[in-house]
Order: C-alpha cells, then sequence, then structure tokens
C-alpha cells in the first residue's frame, strides 16, 4: 500500500514538473519570438516604406504591407549617374580591403598567440595601447598625406588596414583553439612555420577568417567619413557618400521650392532616402546568412578571456 502511495505521489511530481517545464518553455520562445519581431520588423518597415506613398507612412497608414505601390524613389535614385559608380568603387573598396586586413591581421594574431615568439608580452602591449589611444584625425591625415595617398583608392583600404581589436580576437582563437600537438607533429614530419600555418592552421580557422572578415567588409561598405575626408575627387567616392551628397542636395532644393513642386520634390526625397538606405544595406543583409555559423562560434571563442 506504501509502495503505491509513493508511486501516485512520484507520477504526480512528474505531472506537476513537466507542467512548470512547458510554461517555462513557452515562456522563452514568447520572449525570442518577441526579440525576433523587434529586431525584423524595423528592417521590413524600411522596405515597405521605400515602395509607399510618404503621406501614408507619416500618418501611419503602412504597418506590414504598402497601402499603393511605388518605385518612384527607385527610379529617382537609380538616374542619378554617380550611383552606379559608387556602387563599383564600394564593392572594390570592400574586396580588397577585407583581403589586405585579413593578409595583416590573421598573421599578426597568429604570431602572437606562439609562446615562442620573442617580446610576446611587449608586442600584445604595443597593440593594445592604440585601442585606447589615438593620434588624432590631423596627425593622421598628415600621414596620410605624407604618404602620397591623398585622392588615391588605395586610400581606403591601406592607412586603416590593422585593427588591434581583430588581431587581439585572433590571437585568442589561435591560442585557445589550436593545440600545440599539432605544431609538434607537423614538426616532426619537417613542416616549417610558414608552411604550416598555411597547410594547418588556416584551414582549421575558418570560423575567425568569417569573423575579421566580415567585421571588416561591414565596416568598409558604410565607410563614408574617411572618403570624406581623403577624397575629393567623385570618381572615388564610395556609395555611402554619394547617397549622403544626393540626399543633402534633395534637401537643399526643397529649401529653395515653394508648393506643389516642394510638395513633390519633398515626397521623392522622403521616398529616396527609404530606398538608398534598402540599396546600401541589401548585399550585407544578403551575405551574413551564410557566414552566420561561423559568425556565431567566432564571437564566442574571441569572448573567452585568458
Amino acid at each position: 500500500m506504501e509502495t503505491v502511495i509513493k508511486n501516485k505521489f512520484n507520477k504526480k511530481s512528474k505531472l506537476q514538473k513537466s507542467w512548470k517545464d512547458r510554461i517555462f518553455d513557452i515562456s522563452v520562445y514568447g520572449i525570442a519570438v518577441m526579440m525576433i519581431l523587434m529586431i525584423i520588423y524595423p528592417l521590413w518597415f524600411i522596405v515597405i516604406a521605400s515602395f509607399s506613398n510618404p503621406a501614408d507612412v507619416s500618418n501611419g497608414n503602412v504597418l506590414f504591407w504598402p497601402k499603393e505601390w511605388k518605385l518612384d524613389g527607385y527610379i529617382e535614385l537609380i538616374k542619378q549617374k554617380m550611383i552606379w559608380r559608387g556602387y563599383l568603387n564600394t564593392i572594390m573598396y570592400t574586396l580588397v580591403g577585407t583581403f589586405i586586413a585579413l593578409m595583416v591581421n590573421i598573421p599578426a594574431g597568429y604570431a602572437l598567440s606562439r609562446k615562442e615568439l620573442f617580446g610576446r608580452r611587449y608586442l600584445s602591449v604595443f597593440y593594445i595601447i592604440p585601442m585606447f589611444i589615438s593620434g588624432g584625425l590631423v596627425p593622421t591625415y598628415l600621414v596620410v598625406k605624407n604618404f602620397g595617398l591623398l585622392d588615391t583608392f588605395w586610400v581606403m583600404v591601406l592607412p586603416f588596414a590593422v585593427s588591434a581589436f581583430n588581431i587581439i580576437i585572433a590571437r585568442t582563437f589561435f591560442k585557445t583553439s589550436i593545440p600545440d600537438s599539432l605544431w609538434e607533429a607537423a614538426q616532426i614530419d619537417g613542416c616549417g612555420t610558414i608552411r604550416y600555418f598555411l597547410t594547418m592552421v588556416l584551414p582549421l580557422s575558418k570560423a575567425i577568417l568569417a569573423v575579421i572578415g566580415l567585421w571588416t567588409a561591414v565596416d568598409l561598405w558604410n565607410s563614408w567619413f574617411n572618403a570624406m575626408i581623403y577624397l575629393s575627387n567623385e570618381n572615388l567616392q564610395p556609395l555611402q557618400l554619394i547617397l549622403r551628397r544626393i540626399l543633402i542636395a534633395n534637401e537643399s532644393i526643397l529649401g529653395t521650392s515653394s508648393g506643389e513642386l516642394a510638395s513633390e520634390l519633398r515626397r521623392l526625397s522622403e521616398m529616396m532616402k527609404y530606398a538608398a538606405i534598402v540599396v546600401s544595406t541589401l548585399p550585407i543583409m544578403c551575405l551574413y546568412p551564410f557566414l552566420q555559423k561561423y559568425f556565431n562560434q567566432g564571437v564566442m571563442v574571441g569572448s573567452i578571456k585568458e
């Protein structure tokens, strides 16, 4: 009789526990869905606003779907002759700049991760200091000018290729993910340092390559301030700076117009603003899902403290 009572009590406790687990799971999934909607909806709203009448957007008539589809913003944006040149410049800056950044930061991070590197601690401090203290805009401009990089393609990819933050992240990855026994086995087989790095370390470092590559590519794609400071040649300016110039020019035209013309220009300006956001962010948004797995893995590895 006592055994039967205990079994009933155990079943009841298990049933109560399962209900608690279900409530917990529902709460967690509910919070996760709410957070996803909070992130996705602003992005979706920008997209539908770029196809909508600005009056409907400002009056709150556009929530999940355009009330009426309009392509005026994209048409006016495409009519700008410098858009395509700026797109090509941005793509080239992003591809070349990301490649150079990986070529510089990854080997530096690997070298700092090696215990046999002479003066490794002092070199690490040397890289860490610029993360908190910089020379400032004027000294940097003078350095760039003295090297003859002003108004050249390379001013967007060379002076800022070295990133102390990326080097520290790469160093942490190599120290925690590449075992020392692998280097010892490679030495036994007669493998040198450079060959070991190229043939064994890099194939095992796809996560950190994807993370640093993505961070660098996003930074270069969105860069406009450096172009505004160091580039005066319109044929070399990136997409972000050209879009900024177009929007500022539209605002200036609005200030000198009145009546129905001003109303129409304001409508086109608002639509072009949303269209410019979509055009400038779409490539990066399309690239991110393919690198998400490596991105998450690399971020977790980079967060490990020594």
